[in-house]
């Protein structure tokens, strides 16, 4: 299943990212302008495609339980790896395993113990699994965040995907406001009360989880995620059209 990473799966995953436990469909649908079962539709279809793989607790095992935490950089032949980085997780202790693209430390194993002896005991099972030891590092501390270009914009933008052709032609991808000029018009009207410019194309039409073929009849409503071309490039008065408007 592939999934377009669009600007409303991006701040998706940027929510989710930096509090997935304390984030709620509502509360992204607020921030991003669609309706909150747009987003859980949007939540299944990224977890569907594995592109959510999971959400994990970070947990601190020295403040829990004063436990060692430890990172083995190790090497696996390379042709054993992916077998061996799933052996490996089957190790009591074992949090989470990387694999590399690499010929030499393409293996970093995070494990928890409760004392030296119990650290110990890991590190032999994965020798006795043919997988060479190259470094090991005592953990102090380990720091989560969001991947800041999935977040919301420093300015407010409602267009969210820019793309500029030859001749002149811009593609760009709007969300549109409540009270946006355009919203409750269908396509027809709007470009009959001049609301759409001389060369405006609306291409696609995303609603819910539906993409839509935009047609004359075609209604534009609140929050909708609209693709449009433009011709002859994108005016402030064209923006205007699709946002909260001070027509």
């Amino acid at each position: 299943m592939s999934i377009r990473l669009d600007e409303v799966n991006k701040r998706i995953i940027h929510a989710l990212m930096n509090d997935a436990r304390g984030t709620s469909a509502p509360t992204i649908a607020e921030e991003v302008g669609v309706s909150p079962a747009t987003i859980r539709n949007r939540i299944h279809q990224l977890e569907d495609a594995g592109i959510i793989r999971g959400y994990h607790a970070n947990v601190d095992f020295d403040a829990a339980d004063e436990m060692l935490t430890t990172l083995y950089v190790a090497t696996a032949p390379i042709e054993e790896r992916a077998r061996l980085a799933q052996q490996v997780r089957t190790i009591t202790g074992v949090v989470n395993v990387r694999e590399f693209v690499a010929g030499t430390e393409n293996l970093h194993i995070l494990t928890v113990g409760n004392d030296v002896e119990a650290i110990n005991d890991i590190a032999r099972e994965l020798t006795s699994l043919g997988i060479d030891i190259d470094d090991e590092k005592v953990v102090r501390t380990e720091q989560f965040q969001a991947y800041h270009p999935f977040g919301p914009a420093e300015i407010h933008q409602q267009f969210s995907n820019y793309i500029s052709l030859a001749g002149g032609n811009e593609v760009v991808e709007l969300t549109v406001d409540a009270d946006a000029p355009i919203a409750g018009l269908t396509l027809e009207r709007a470009a009959r009360e001049g609301l759409l410019e001389d060369g405006v194309l609306v291409v696609s039409i995303e609603r819910d989880d539906a993409v839509l073929t935009p047609r004359g009849e075609s209604e534009i409503r609140a929050g909708d995620i609209l693709t449009v071309l433009s011709r002859g490039g994108f005016t402030e008065r064209l923006f205007d059209t699709f946002e909260t408007g001070s027509n």
